[in-house]
């Protein structure tokens, strides 16, 4: 049975203004070493079908690879510059005219985000800059008679305090009247929309006991949820997720802004105890999240049935060189080299049996019990590894006293040996504090165990 978190609205919704497109986008990352250049990932981008593309600065080279395409993009303007713009109709004019005007109209801007999940961690002076940043940059956008663009901002679903059950949605205290409502305000009387991250796996791996992995999935046939206040029954996880958003709006006096899905996808790998991140879930749910968002006529979601949910699926690529645990470098539809990591149409119109290649057995859907160790990456760089070792050796307690020389495992005498073993001893010293097998993307986990003759190396216990 599900429970946990998310929410619901009654009334029809009524789309005022132009038609929304159901075309679903791409999230094009940047955060890799092995990443194709911008002209070779346009081609990439039409290859999927996807008719958007989002990325998460202004690139220069991502955006004049973009000119005269029919792709829609979305720019954003950095979080560490939003307080200087907050304050300034004169940097916020200058930025506008730096990174808009050259490019548009070739390049289909339609959407300017102002920072990246901003109200996500504590507050570091950014938070009561936002709309004041985003009204700066709609004035300056009217300076330079550019009125095709709609200006917002992403937020995490952690904007919200409550979300279980729909119907319960409500914004966060802490920022609910100083920040939310202006939000709303500025959204509503400019008909932009709002723009959310929805992402059912995380709820789901955090409580895959009570939340069926069907139902987050799109493929549950028995399952579904009854909302008991508004009576509205939900069938996947997805659904529950953007009415919470809904009746939080509405909750604050704004039930008809609309929604759009800045960030959206499952991980394709992970580590060893990120339950459910596989080819197969990932295949499954966004085949199924696509197929629903692209649905004609729309589909929407209980509390707004019929709504058209524009979105953009996350991501393009796996990116090696982001930081956080194994499945925030394992959302990618793509490979680096530009090979699908599996079988997939954004357009939606390429029907379940047209797929050819078997998706691999799920081995992970429960959660991993047993000792891991944390060892060098494949293509680590010698350099990098040398000082990741170098830090990890200064933490703790004699962390790394087996690989001097003398000591059991100071042969093989190998850089790749020495590093694996200061890795595997720091991160069992420290995981509990903390501590993560990443050193920068220079370590990975692994199950098997790389100690060697008397040499035992430290392990952690999942």
């Amino acid at each position: 049975m599900v429970f946990f978190f998310f929410f619901s609205v009654t009334c029809l919704w009524f789309l005022a203004g132009a038609d929304i497109s159901n075309k679903v986008g791409i999230n094009w990352g940047s955060l890799g070493n092995d990443l194709p250049p911008p002209p070779q990932s346009v081609e990439l981008v039409k290859s999927l079908g996807a008719k958007g593309v989002k990325i998460y600065d202004a690139d220069p080279d991502i955006l004049n690879a973009l000119k005269n395409t029919d792709i829609v993009v979305s720019i954003m303007v950095p979080n560490e510059i939003i307080p200087n713009i907050s304050k300034s109709q004169y940097l916020s004019d200058k930025w506008v005219q730096a990174n808009v005007v050259p490019f548009y109209p070739e390049v289909k801007i339609r959407y300017l985000l102002v920072g990246n999940e901003i109200l996500t961690n504590p507050d570091n002076g950014t938070w009561y800059n936002l709309v004041p940043a985003m009204r700066r940059i709609k004035s300056s956008l009217k300076t330079h008679n550019i009125h095709k663009v709609k200006v917002g901002t992403p937020s995490a679903m952690n904007v919200l305090e409550s979300s279980f059950p729909p119907s319960n949605g409500t914004f966060r205290s802490d920022i609910s009247a100083p920040i939310i409502n202006p939000l709303l305000r500025f959204l509503n009387r400019t008909k932009s929309f709002f723009f959310v991250d929805i992402y059912p796996y995380f709820p789901w791996a955090e409580n895959p006991k009570d939340i069926s992995l069907d139902y987050a999935l799109f493929r549950s046939k028995n399952i579904t949820y009854s909302d008991p206040v508004t009576n509205l029954t939900y069938t996947n996880l997805f659904d529950q997720m953007i009415d919470s958003l809904v009746f939080a709006m509405k909750r604050l006096g704004y039930p008809d802004i609309r929604i759009f899905i800045a960030e959206t996808g499952w991980p394709n790998n992970g580590d060893l105890d990120q339950i459910g991140a596989n080819i197969h879930n990932a295949a499954i749910y966004n085949r199924n999240v696509v197929k629903k968002l692209t649905t004609k006529p729309a589909i929407g979601t209980p509390a707004r049935p019929g709504s058209t949910i524009p979105s953009f699926i996350f991501a393009l690529y796996n990116e090696n060189q982001k930081p956080g645990p194994g499945t925030e470098r394992h959302f990618g539809l793509l490979h680096p080299n530009g090979s699908k990591v599996f079988e997939i149409d954004l357009s939606g119109e390429t029907p379940e049996s047209e797929y050819k290649q078997p998706l691999p057995a799920p081995m992970n859907n429960e959660p991993y019990k047993g000792k891991a160790w944390c060892v060098v990456a494949e293509g680590a760089n010698s350099t990098a590894l040398a000082d990741a070792m170098s830090y990890a050796c200064s933490q703790g307690n004699k962390t790394c006293e087996q690989i001097q020389l003398g000591n059991q495992c100071y042969k093989p005498e190998s850089l790749i040996w020495h590093a694996s073993y200061a890795f595997s001893s720091y991160w069992a010293q420290f995981k509990k504090a903390g501590g993560s097998c990443y050193f920068n993307g220079l370590a990975t986990q692994t199950a098997k165990d790389p100690s060697f003759g008397h040499c035992k190396f430290p392990s952690v216990i999942f």
